[in-house]
């Protein structure tokens, strides 16, 4: 979107109108004449000396016969007045977007590296629509509102609550996709990965988004870290890039108990669910889609700890004077394969276990 580097952009090109112009002139020639002679319409000729019309390839050769120019001369300038045009057009264009620019946070975008830092609200404008991959704030518009391209993005974010940051989390999130080698998708192999992901939580090794990335890139998902951006708290997102799962997570809340409640419950989606479904926080759904949601926290907690296991620990606790010690929680961490954290975190959402205790269990995820 943006002028590359060191491209000379002239203040102002003239139509080859006027050079015609001159050389008719030059040679005491008028256009009427000039039309008889290289059989063109008077018409045609005169509109083309007002820069009205354009000189067609079959014209500058024409052209070329009689005023013994070279074709490749006209329609060079022919070229380079269109695209004059065409660039002061979208300078215009630039301006109609200063208003839409201004609605993203492009100072945590800078920050985070997504777009290059810029001065005047035409340069944020132009980086934008750059990192969009987009020509006008209408086109964002069709696209992530108006869902003009359903084949590509099925959800509509007109009714979210900031759907500019939500844009650029999502938009991050497909460029970090591109960038990742691709696989076939194959689902077969990517449930036989579960109980090796599941492995993955309980051990969490300081490498182990790049080995979740690894497995999950052998079955054909990509996984994909983008940390939260200003207006836009979203713990993840799951939908299909052509015939790709992408799995885009941020890491909100930076431990580990979450993160990988996330994963899961946005695997759910993935194997449960369509390609044709987008999920993502702060939508309103319909009662349909509400349905999904509780299949893939269902799903996560399955794979996190399932509610056998957690009745199992309950029913541990009630004969145990409602207690439970650190102690035991690692014994049920490895009898049933997953982290401490989990277990901890399970027990404190449901009140029954002190916030003071096992915040030694809880992991941090710095992934940026």
């Amino acid at each position: 979107m943006a002028t590359p580097k060191n491209q000379y952009q002239p203040q102002i090109v003239f139509h080859p109108g006027k050079t015609l112009a001159e050389k008719l002139d030059e040679l005491s020639m008028g256009p009427k004449e000039f039309a008889i002679r290289t059989v063109k319409p008077e018409k045609t000729i005169i509109a083309i000396l007002k820069g009205d019309s354009s000189i067609t390839p079959e014209m500058a050769v024409q052209f070329e016969n009689v005023l013994k120019i070279p074709a490749h001369f006209w329609l060079n300038m022919q070229r380079n007045y269109d695209e004059f045009i065409a660039r002061e057009k979208q300078k215009n264009f630039l301006k109609e977007s200063f208003a839409w620019a201004k609605k993203f946070p492009f100072a945590d975008m800078v920050k985070k590296g997504w777009v290059s830092k810029k001065n005047s609200n035409e340069e944020k404008t132009a980086e934008l629509l750059s990192f969009f991959g987009i020509s006008s704030h209408t086109a964002w518009e069709n696209y992530y509102l108006n869902q003009q391209l359903k084949v590509a993005f099925r959800i509509s974010l007109a009714h979210t609550k900031e759907p500019y940051a939500i844009s650029a989390w999502l938009r991050k999130g497909e460029l970090q996709a591109r960038e990742l080698p691709s696989k076939n998708y194959d689902e077969k192999k990517f449930k036989d990965a579960l109980p090796e992901i599941k492995s993955l939580m309980a051990k969490h090794p300081d490498n182990f988004f790049k080995k979740l990335q690894e497995i999950c890139m052998e079955a054909g998902v990509k996984v994909v870290h983008t940390p939260c951006i200003k207006n836009a708290p979203i713990n993840g997102c799951t939908r299909w890039l052509n015939d790709t799962p992408l799995i885009q997570l941020s890491g909100r809340y930076k431990r580990n108990d979450g993160f990988w409640f996330t994963f899961f419950h946005e695997t759910g989606h993935i194997l449960l669910h369509g390609k044709k479904d987008v999920f993502l926080e702060n939508i309103e759904y319909s009662e349909k889609d509400k349905i999904k949601e509780k299949e893939a926290d269902e799903f996560a907690i399955k794979w996190t700890l399932s509610k056998e296991e957690e009745e199992e620990i309950l029913e541990y606790i009630k004969n145990n004077n409602f207690t439970i010690t650190e102690k035991d929680i690692i014994k049920f961490a490895h009898k049933f394969n997953t982290h401490p954290a989990i277990i901890i975190g399970r027990l404190q959402h449901k009140n029954l276990l002190p916030y003071s205790i096992g915040r030694k269990f809880f992991k941090p995820v710095e992934l940026e």
